[in-house]
């Protein structure tokens, strides 16, 4: 499979490693330093296009991928205002997509193991719930995307909280992310669910880049030669 890396900073580098020991090639890499090289000529050398950059440019380098007819994996944070915009777009472009908030195949599981969590303590009115994330000190967002996706998780099932905020709060209708920014942290979300009486907590905490990077190889190998908007959920086979 021949890959375009559209962000090439510390995931970019990862995804490049896992790639290269899976046998697969990288034909174009694409860097702050080099952006210009994001081309559709440059584009149609690959087989797929996967896009680790920021929330700035995100939406415009889907665009250009979906223009040069290349199927593409995002795993972009921040930028979640424009996704119905660009699924629209590749739509329109008959293109294909596949975005996930973190490609690791350990927090995809995570994210079942928390919406049926969730869904045990609908009834329980009793515990207050709340989310910690973890991250190194250069993570530019907070929350993380992996936080926002499993607090949008919790919402649909715990009908007492109303809106996640990113802060303590005494309002029961809010659901509190905590973010804490701690060097060298890959990335550790905790669910702690807590009554007078116990706490029930689920975590996950990644060790190092190389599940994401494995997760965002598959999910490229997973849409090429498909046509559609795809979740990891189905590239797991856990839709």
């Amino acid at each position: 499979m021949k890959i375009a890396l559209i962000g090439h900073g510390k995931m970019g580098k990862a995804i490049e490693e896992s790639a290269l020991q899976k046998h697969h090639e990288i034909v174009l890499r694409i860097s702050s330093q080099n952006a210009d090289d994001l081309t559709i000529e440059n584009l149609q050398h690959a087989d797929v296009a996967i896009e680790f950059t920021n929330a700035q440019t995100a939406a415009a380098n889907l665009k250009k991928c979906f223009d040069a007819g290349v199927p593409v994996v995002c795993g972009t944070t921040g930028w979640l205002n424009d996704l119905k915009q660009t699924e629209n777009y590749c739509n329109e472009k008959k293109g294909t997509f596949l975005y996930a908030s973190n490609f690791s195949i350990g927090v995809n599981l995570f994210f079942e193991l928390n919406k049926f969590l969730a869904k045990l303590m609908s009834q329980q009115k009793e515990y207050d719930v709340m989310i910690e994330e973890i991250h190194h000190t250069q993570k530019k967002d907070a929350p993380s995307g992996t936080a926002i996706t499993l607090a949008e998780q919790v919402l649909k099932y715990i009908s007492l909280k109303k809106q996640w905020v990113n802060n303590e709060s005494m309002r029961k209708e809010d659901l509190a992310i905590i973010s804490k920014r701690i060097d060298p942290a890959a990335g550790t979300h905790k669910i702690k669910y807590s009554s007078a009486i116990d706490d029930i907590e689920i975590v996950h905490t990644a060790h190092n880049r190389r599940g994401f990077a494995e997760g965002a190889i598959l999910a490229a190998e997973f849409i090429q030669g498909k046509q559609g908007i795809y979740t990891m959920q189905q590239v797991l086979g856990i839709a």
